[in-house]
């Protein structure tokens, strides 16, 4: 029986994504590089550090550590601009129904996002009181697709990882739910979380009668 959902922030319950590809594509403007959204798929559930990293590879640019540093911090401060600009309203459709549906079944719901601003953004969605656990950039060793932050997450919760399903949009995010020994639903693009368990292209689109199949 699955005890648990945990679910990542980023393009599963807001679409803060958005916010994060103008920010980063911001950045790329400085190197004279267009970032498409092809290339900000790659930018997904993987850490700020990665993701400058693939953005500077992409433009062809090399730079010593602490240069990087002050770039990640200016795209960041960017991305803050966003998301203080937020409302609760921005909450995906469904998602409040299907945290109601899971209490009432007693099945515990925890956040596991890569993000840095995570605390923030739910506080902001006024969804800060819907999780028994959090776990966000700040937490963790290593990023997706390494399976950490979904093993500290379930860890939190006291339980084990076989109990647990997982709602992520980023291909490095099914990837780190699987190797973390747990189930996942695939929120977006079947051709892009083919090795999800469930793919459905919103979260309202989930047939909770569909969980303990999975």
């Amino acid at each position: 029986m699955i005890k648990a959902c945990i679910f990542d922030l980023d393009g599963v319950l807001v679409d803060t994504a958005h916010y994060h590809f103008l920010a980063w594509k911001r950045l790329a403007k400085e190197f004279d590089y267009e970032l498409t959204e092809e290339i900000n798929e790659e930018l997904k559930g993987v850490s700020r550090m990665k993701s400058l990293e693939i953005v500077l590879k992409h433009a062809n640019v090399s730079l010593e550590n602490q240069k990087k540093e002050l770039l990640a911090d200016r795209k960041n401060g960017w991305f803050t601009e966003f998301v203080h600009n937020m409302n609760p309203n921005e909450l995906y459709p469904g998602v409040r129904e299907l945290f109601s549906r899971l209490r009432r079944d007693n099945i515990k719901i925890a956040l596991a996002s890569s993000s840095k601003n995570a605390q923030t953004i739910i506080e902001i969605l006024g969804i800060q009181n819907e999780f028994e656990a959090v776990v966000d950039g700040t937490m963790i060793v290593h990023s997706k697709p390494d399976p950490e932050i979904f093993l500290l997450a379930a860890s939190k919760l006291n339980l084990s990882p076989a109990d647990c399903v997982v709602f992520e949009d980023a291909e490095a995010g099914v990837e780190a739910a699987l190797a973390a020994g747990m189930k996942c639903v695939g929120i977006g693009n079947p051709m892009k979380l083919k090795e999800a368990n469930r793919v459905v292209n919103a979260i309202q689109n989930f047939n909770y009668s569909d969980l303990q199949k999975i």
